[in-house]
């Protein structure tokens, strides 16, 4: 049996007629760029997340490097941010003129260990942004209230968590800003590359639209960027977003048929679920002291399983000049995690006839 990663040709298969009609009528409406199809996802998104502003983009990178310079970062600034994560969420604060100060991850979760946070703050530190990893929300509670202590903004980076919950409340509605990637793997995806920024605060959200847009047409307010989410890719997101709280569902249904199955198998481990929180399973990552040859040997049964990151990020090249600082052998926990992460195929369409395959073949793996 053959199980790919992710299977999004079954996704767009489920859902034909609809995105088909939705791209007739932006061509038949040449509505290719901003129009009424990006005006309605806007709205729809922002209804969904249950916030005030949603300002859309080219992509999630270009939605980190907005709301970063939307904040006022100015050069020499520092900014906190996960060791284990997309390097998007550190290489836009280089490129918007700040320094990156990584934290290191909990060991279990994954996520930025919230009390290694306030011994990294200096009188340089401007602002934080923890990372929802893999569908699990951070400590807001924690981080929130050293953001408040240390009157430092805050931007959730939600790539990889839409609809995910802490405390009954959605991310991306706690900081400052949030940002949300929609490349066509993720858990809400377009057929090409896509982003939103969203926010409660009116002044940021009109400067982000400002900014995204060469700072407004005819006498530009300010200088800015072209990064426009195109009329096509809002059309489609627009079908796909009523469909995804059922898919979420459905994630979280497959990944409770895995911790059942995997769940006490030797040498595997199972992502650990936080308490007060909704995990939306964009990826499910289990650790294996063994995690190349599990990889191998999944492969060899046509298996796909994937290292989402083989590297914590101060561990990679682009971050050399942390050996010169001393600072490389902070990160234990997400340099002991990068050589154990495994991501397993998880989707909504997945069935559970795969599932119990998969996991019999890790069981196989183990005697």
């Amino acid at each position: 049996m053959e199980v790919p990663f992710n299977n999004l040709f079954a996704q767009y298969q489920s859902l034909k007629p609809e995105i088909d009609d939705a791209i007739s009528s932006v061509i038949a409406e040449s509505a290719f760029v901003r129009g009424r199809f990006v005006e309605k996802f806007e709205q729809d998104f922002a209804e969904a997340i249950g916030i005030k502003h949603c300002v859309s983009c080219g992509n999630g990178t270009d939605a980190l490097y907005i709301a970063i310079r939307a904040l006022g970062l100015e050069p020499g600034d520092e900014v906190i941010t996960t060791a284990h994560t997309w390097i998007s969420t550190a290489e836009t604060i280089t490129q918007a003129g700040g320094r990156v100060v990584f934290c290191d991850t909990e060991l279990d979760s994954f996520l930025i260990d919230v009390d290694q946070i306030e011994s990294l703050i200096t009188e340089k530190t401007r602002g934080i942004i923890p990372v929802h990893l893999y569908g699990q929300a951070a400590d807001m509670d924690e981080i929130m209230a050293i953001a408040h202590k240390y009157k430092l903004w805050v931007i959730e980076d939600c790539a990889q968590a839409h609809l995910a919950e802490y405390k009954g409340q959605q991310v991306g509605t706690f900081g400052n800003a949030a940002t949300f990637s929609f490349y066509p793997g993720k858990n809400l995806g377009a057929m090409g590359d896509a982003g939103a920024i969203v926010t409660n605060d009116d002044h940021l959200a009109e400067w982000m639209t400002l900014f995204a847009r060469h700072g407004g047409k005819g006498d530009h307010q300010i200088e800015g960027i072209n990064s426009r989410l195109d009329g096509i890719q809002a059309a489609i997101l627009s079908v796909k977003l009523p469909h995804l709280p059922k898919w979420t569902a459905q994630r979280q249904s497959i990944a409770k048929q895995y911790e059942t199955l995997l769940t006490g198998v030797s040498g595997t481990q199972t992502p650990l679920l936080k308490p007060d929180r909704s995990h939306v399973y964009h990826l499910y990552v289990i650790k294996s002291d063994k995690r190349d040859e599990l990889q191998a040997f999944l492969s060899q049964h046509r298996i796909q399983a994937i290292v989402s990151y083989p590297l914590a990020l101060p561990n990679c090249q682009a971050y050399n000049y942390l050996d010169k600082q001393g600072l490389r052998s902070a990160f234990v926990n997400a340099t002991k995690n990068q050589s154990k992460i495994l991501s397993l195929p998880i989707f909504p369409e997945i069935s559970k006839i795969s599932i119990g395959h998969i996991a019999d073949t890790i069981k196989s793996f183990n005697l």
